[in-house]
């Protein structure tokens, strides 16, 4: 029987050459936590850190990419094959469940996010899944396991959702962060916003794709992303991956349109800084693309100048990714159809209306003060106001009565529903006529 240290490799590599480098980093910290967890007691267990670095560097590793192996990682692999559990053993409810409780904690002992467990215990799912093809198990035992996990939903948090004073008071911020690192980045920053771009579509843009007319809208046509990942998991073998778009084919472009103020931004930017040697718009001083870790520092700088104390304390815009996200909830708030919307930010529509469909911050300011000023009409449905009883409930349920107060005086209406027709009739009984009990 084929223990889990060998079955889950051979289905990771199986699924390597088909996966993003994020993925396959996803992949491998998934079963790094679980593998662990399916092994017997034996004596000389290396500790769990040598065991994850065993498996991260090199046993998770297709054999082409594995470095030379440590005498530590040497003897934490040749434990795990001698300690490894039979996949069979996980038809015992017990060791499915360890598993999952494994997948359901951080490195640190916490509990991990809800989306965070269901994205690894996806994971896990289709290797037992691909093992039950292979006729190494007869089922998937994780249907007969359920942990008790708090549903995500997946939506934004609007509180990280910046309304459009608060992202233009950002993106002048960024321009005063160091002396060239802010105002090299600015306008990569306000493709984010001004265009909904993901931050591996704006790090890939290059000047080809960038229609700027000296006037009016212009339009970006992404055809490629680079995205970061850690070396070992891209294809490239550098810390930035080239690769077509999220959820698209490969050569397959998305068209967004976008506003003038970008389009100025973007044309200054290349004014002040021109391209790199193979076009690219955004690159570190020394021409290189820019990191993940440069661009988030600049971001946390250009935070603590723009906001105050407590809204750097806050959610709002803590991350790049959060400018995207204020970029499509202000479109839909501004009326934008959600197929337009979608198309533009390159999501489905029901991914578009469950995650983004959120009202930019200072919305529920502009409800509240909607709501105070509404008309002094009185809607009570179904109930009657009588002088000394207060309300009483009206035995028709094809009534509801309206209270009307103006001035110093209240004026009682009933109206009487028939179907789609409605006759006003005052508390005398004068008006339409009441439908015949059913």
């Amino acid at each position: 029987m084929c223990p889990v240290f060998r079955g889950v490799g051979v289905v990771h590599h199986a699924w390597w050459p088909h996966a993003a480098a994020k993925t396959r980093e996803g992949m491998t910290d998934a079963l790094a936590n679980v593998t662990p967890v399916l092994t017997k007691d034996l004596p000389g267990r290396p500790d769990d850190e040598t065991i994850r670095r065993a498996l991260r560097e090199f046993s998770f590793l297709p054999e082409d990419r594995r470095p030379d192996p440590s005498p530590e990682i040497t003897r934490a692999v040749r434990w795990l094959e001698a300690a490894s559990l039979p996949l069979s053993a996980l038809e015992e409810a017990k060791h499915t469940r360890a598993a999952l409780e494994a997948l359901a904690l951080l490195l640190d002992g916490t509990a991990a996010a809800t989306s965070t467990y269901r994205r690894k215990r996806a994971v896990f799912h289709h290797v037992l899944e691909y093992a039950v093809e292979l006729e190494e198990l007869p089922a998937n035992p994780l249907h007969k396991v359920k942990l008790r996990k708090i549903k995500s939903t997946g939506e934004v948090d609007r509180r990280s959702v910046v309304n459009p004073a608060q992202a233009r008071e950002l993106l002048t911020a960024v321009t005063y962060v160091g002396r060239s690192r802010g105002p090299m980045l600015a306008a990569m920053f306000a493709c984010m916003y001004f265009g909904g771009l993901r931050p591996a579509e704006a790090a890939g843009l290059s000047r080809k794709d960038c229609h700027l007319p000296s006037t009016g809208w212009g339009l970006l046509t992404l055809e490629r992303t680079k995205p970061q990942s850690n070396k070992r998991f891209t294809d490239s073998g550098e810390t930035h991956d080239d690769r077509g778009l999220k959820h698209r084919h490969r050569k397959e472009t998305r068209e967004v349109p976008i506003p003038p103020e970008l389009v100025a931004i973007l044309r200054e930017h290349l004014d002040r800084f021109g391209v790199g040697a193979d076009g690219q718009l955004f690159r570190a001083r020394t021409g290189g693309l820019i990191s993940g870790s440069a661009y988030a520092k600049v971001w946390k700088e250009a935070r603590m100048l723009a906001f105050t104390p407590d809204q750097v304390a806050s959610p709002l815009a803590a991350r790049p990714y959060d400018l995207r996200h204020a970029a499509v909830s202000l479109w839909l708030n501004a009326g934008v159809h959600a197929p337009e919307a979608a198309e533009r930010a390159g999501h489905g529509v029901d991914v578009m209306l469950k995650v983004y469909a959120k009202c930019i911050d200072g919305q529920r300011e502009v409800a509240n003060q909607r709501i105070s000023t509404r008309s002094p009409h009185e809607v009570v449905k179904n109930t009657v106001e009588t002088k000394g009883l207060g309300l009483r409930r009206d035995p028709s349920p094809y009534t509801e009565t309206i209270i009307v107060r103006r001035g110093g005086g209240t004026t009682i209406r009933r109206r009487v529903l028939m179907g789609d027709a409605v006759g006003d009739r005052g508390v005398s009984g004068v008006g339409a006529p009441r439908p015949a009990s059913p």
